[in-house]
């Protein structure tokens, strides 16, 4: 008779997810790729990859919530200027308006 594994606890407690929460856009984004680095490095046995991939996904997701969140000050921030909304290309390239 074969045994079911137990799930292990997950890696992003609350506290941990309280942590990333409290984190800048800039430091998530540098712990993200430290994260993505060590896991693309390979090596680590399967159990031991499972909580850096967790955490790196709760960075991820943190990072894409700073982001929207600044994307809409944006927004707001063109609509508030009095003209029509404008779509604004911000690569570093050209700083030129779509």
């Amino acid at each position: 008779m074969t045994k079911t594994p137990t799930p292990a606890p997950d890696a992003v407690s609350a506290d941990s997810a309280d942590e990333i929460a409290e984190l800048t856009f800039d430091k998530a984004l540098d712990e993200l790729r430290d994260v993505v680095a060590k896991l693309e490095e390979g090596g680590l046995p399967l159990e031991e990859s499972i909580a850096p991939y967790e955490r790196g996904a709760a960075l991820h997701e943190h990072c894409g919530t700073l982001l929207d969140a600044a994307e809409l000050r944006v927004q707001r921030l063109v609509d508030g200027g009095g003209g029509a909304p404008r779509v604004m290309d911000l690569r570093p390239e050209d700083g030129d308006e779509v």
